[in-house]
């Protein structure tokens, strides 16, 4: 269970109020059904920006009949959140499992065919590196640099590559996307099955076409073009409602059509994203 309250920091008393009484109300229902919350296992953090989260000093929370000390970070659902939200806790904590399936897999892997070995780092590592990789959007530039060293080191693993020789050709040979384009290919496909329908409510309202102008329709509306709302910060422009629709918009026409199937689709977008990679070779 998640509970998310806003606050400004003036008013962060009075959110810690709300928050242990919005508890209180649920742990009472939880009980008239025979349930019961732990507070073992509940965490509270503040989460905004940097200059904000420093200036409150509050860091501890009543709750039910305990005190829940406020963290930095937190899991939920695998994926390791901080309070400021640059996903580096995520980032390291991907780095440092992905580097010990590979140790773990390097004396197993030498005995088996390619095909065999590419399956077992399809399912160790490339599957880390696409969970959720949608909120990696928009983090900084060392952190994409870490996450593609462990991709590079499993390429390398399977395919004997010294790490004289360059990368690019073998990741192509894999058919593996590098991970910032494995991100921009996540949301591009969570877009598409959006406008279709495919996805919740709460994403589909993010991935609104253009609407007509007048009595002349625009041109943007034709090529399926996406509104992006403005933002004020680049944490609101990594949201989904801002992310989606510009990589979406970033895609060629021919990709944007409703006639385009959903296999047919994720087979040309990666086409194109390999083609746009090569282009900056």
């Amino acid at each position: 269970m998640e509970v998310n309250v806003t606050t400004s920091v003036d008013d962060a008393a009075l959110a810690v109020d709300r928050l242990a009484g919005c508890v209180a109300d649920v742990g009472a229902w939880t009980s008239s059904s025979r349930l019961r919350l732990n507070s073992s296992k509940t965490q509270v953090m503040w989460l905004g920006h940097k200059n904000q989260v420093d200036k409150i000093d509050i860091r501890s929370v009543p709750m039910m009949s305990s005190t829940v000390v406020v963290v930095d970070s937190a899991r939920d659902l695998g994926v390791v959140i901080d309070s400021r939200l640059t996903m580096s806790d995520q980032v390291a904590a991907l780095c440092r499992a992905s580097y010990y399936q590979l140790r773990q897999l390097r004396p197993v892997a030498r005995s088996l065919p390619e095909e065999s070995a590419k399956t077992l780092v399809q399912a160790f590592i490339s599957c880390r590196l696409d969970y959720c990789n949608a909120l990696l959007y928009g983090i900084n530039d060392h952190l994409f640099r870490r996450l593609q060293s462990v991709q590079n080191a499993a390429a390398r693993f399977l395919t004997g590559t010294s790490r004289r020789d360059h990368i690019s050709p073998v990741l192509r040979r894999l058919h593996w996307l590098p991970v910032k384009q494995r991100v921009d290919y996540k949301l591009a496909t969570i877009v598409s099955k959006s406008l279709r329908g495919q996805t919740p409510s709460y994403l589909v309202d993010d991935c609104q076409p253009i609407a007509d102008s007048g009595r002349r329709q625009l041109r943007s509306a034709d090529a399926n073009v996406l509104s992006v709302p403005r933002t004020r910060s680049r944490l609101g422009d990594r949201s989904f409602s801002v992310a989606g629709p510009r990589v979406w918009n970033s895609l060629p026409a021919s990709l944007r059509q409703p006639d385009v199937e959903f296999g047919q689709f994720k087979r040309l977008s990666k086409s194109f994203l390999f083609g746009e990679i090569a282009a900056h070779l």
